[in-house]
């Protein structure tokens, strides 16, 4: 990233500037998350590994921001451990702001206990889902996820690797909410553990995305 400043005789130059930090959200207790009161749905339980759990039955959070508000480029991470036994369809994360915009991470989970990522963008006339069955992740385990938007083309991952991409222009998000573990309208509940989520205002390259040890 370039800055300008102006340097002796008045001319401007072009350095390097650091990149904006991530907004992290640690899911190790229930008061705040990114600084926000949550509502508190049914009982979420923090673990021993400075989680949430979440029973996939009436377990979630809704918090009243939008994290992706005003970014015309984002990254968002998500660390889960999904569960087996849980509902074929799941959220694990909903975002929407008071258009109707959203993006959703979700898992497809199989009955021998593996998952394949979903994840989804809307925004005016703009729509995209990225899920391929085939590609599939063994329940009970940590994995990073993520779901990159450029401007133009989303992208998702798993654990770092490029599982999916496809074009669509969505505008820049206003204010709204945010779910953890359920969609916004309370169905499709998340099965498992979420212990950290990151939001960032650009599209990171593959190799400074998240990845389980």
């Amino acid at each position: 990233m370039l800055a300008l400043f102006a340097g002796a005789g008045g001319r401007c130059r072009a350095v390097d500037a650091a990149p904006p930090a991530p907004v992290v959200w640690k899911l190790d207790h229930l008061r705040l998350v990114g600084g926000r009161a949550p509502e508190v749905l049914g009982a979420p339980r923090v673990t021993a590994e400075a989680a949430l759990r979440f029973n996939g039955v009436d377990d979630g959070l809704i918090l009243p921001v939008d994290p992706l508000a005003g970014m015309a480029a984002f990254t968002i991470e998500a660390l889960i451990r999904p569960e087996a036994g849980g509902a074929a369809e799941q959220r694990f994360l909903h975002i929407e702001d008071e258009r109707g915009n959203r993006a959703t991470m979700e898992i497809r989970l199989t009955a021998d206990g593996r998952w394949a990522l979903d994840t989804f963008l809307l925004g005016g006339a703009g729509r995209r889902a990225l899920l391929d069955r085939t590609r599939l992740h063994p329940a009970g385990r940590w994995t990073w996820v993520a779901l990159r938007y450029d401007g133009r083309r989303m992208t998702s991952f798993v654990n770092g690797v490029e599982e999916l991409e496809g074009e669509v222009i969505v505008a820049p998000f206003g204010n709204g909410h945010t779910a953890l573990g359920v969609r916004l309208n309370r169905v499709y509940w998340f099965k498992g553990a979420i212990r950290e989520v990151r939001f960032q205002a650009r599209a990171l390259a593959a190799a400074d995305l998240q990845r389980a040890e």
